[in-house]
């Protein structure tokens, strides 16, 4: 592993002045959840992984699938000679220990390690269930937003349903074991896996975990299927998204796990890409046209939704469209 253990993560003192800036972002984050997940999602039936429905992806790779169920995430099961690594675990211990059992059915090694895409509860807290001796390894951005918003968030979802609530119930974060900057290699005996932090997109702290030898991308929530991209906060960067899209051809995966929807080849990159630059495109227009962003909100909703019937949770182009109205300022 390029990076060095630490059991604890200190909040560097240069973030302490900016507590005020962050309070008052957790804020804004708080009111746009308080439409999402609910207010975006077109259905809400309990957010539970699926037992007996892992697939075998690549020779190393196995995947849980979403089953598209809003607030489940594709779950990616990484088995090496000497250890396998997990990357994300769905909301709370109930979840975890149900990817646990998916787990000793394809993997029979002792070592574990578990990795996020982002910090979001659906992805992060199913952890809580894993056995001690899980190595956590997370990008130092993702584990700010660890500290100063996840809190909020299992507080916010927990409001939202019984079921919610009950698979959030005494969830807190569970503390990484190796922080890294912006890049970390874990050799799991003959496999290697990358993990990349490229810059803010659907969050500040996105990772993406690359298998090498089986070209398998993981790209949480930077790319989705057929689902509406997701800005949840005012963290999200259209403009950084699309140059991490960029970024994403040059690995030149054969296998594309989404942090929704289906698993795919790389052309689910593109599709997200020539989505986002028309969102971008549009709302340039309408901005130039004199129109505010409530009105560039109503008219691209109504456009994107007619232009992609089949994608899900087309609540989510109008704040799509806000955040790239905010970056044209």
């Amino acid at each position: 592993m390029n990076a060095s253990r630490n059991r604890r993560f200190l909040v560097p003192a240069i973030f302490r002045g900016l507590m005020g800036a962050l309070a008052a972002a957790a804020v804004l984050s708080a009111q746009a959840q308080e439409t999402a997940p609910m207010g975006h999602n077109q259905s809400q039936p309990p957010p539970l992984v699926q037992e007996g429905k892992t697939i075998k992806v690549s020779e190393h790779v196995y995947v849980i699938p979403d089953g598209r169920v809003n607030l489940v995430p594709n779950i990616g099961m990484i088995v090496g000679n000497r250890a396998a690594l997990v990357v994300d675990a769905g909301m709370g211990p109930r979840n975890g220990e149900t990817v646990l059992r998916e787990l000793a059915k394809v993997n029979k090694n002792t070592a574990l390690y578990f990795t996020t895409t982002h910090f979001h509860p659906e992805h992060m807290t199913g952890v809580q269930a894993f056995p001690p001796n899980t190595i956590i390894v997370r990008s130092q951005v993702q584990e700010e937003e660890v500290q100063k918003k996840q809190p909020e968030f299992i507080q916010n979802f927990s409001r939202r349903t019984a079921d919610l609530k009950a698979l959030l119930q005494d969830v807190k974060p569970r503390p990484p074991d190796i922080l890294f900057d912006k890049e970390a290699t874990i050799d799991l005996g003959g496999l290697t896996v990358k993990l990349l932090w490229l810059g803010p997109a659907h969050t500040r702290g996105d990772t993406f975990i690359f298998v090498q030898e089986d070209g398998v991308l993981f790209t949480g929530d930077a790319v989705i299927n057929r689902f509406f991209p997701i800005f949840p906060d005012p963290d999200a960067s259209g403009k950084n998204w699309l140059s991490i899209l960029d970024q994403l051809d040059e690995f030149h995966a054969r296998t594309i796990v989404p942090g929704h929807g289906e698993v795919g080849d790389a052309s689910l990159i593109g599709i997200e890409r020539t989505y986002l630059k028309a969102v971008q495109s549009r709302t340039a227009e309408l901005k130039a046209q004199g129109k505010s962003a409530d009105e560039a909100e109503k008219i691209l909703t109504a456009e994107f939704r007619a232009k992609y019937p089949t994608w899900e949770n087309p609540g989510w182009v109008g704040d799509a469209v806000k955040r790239f109205y905010a970056e044209m300022n």
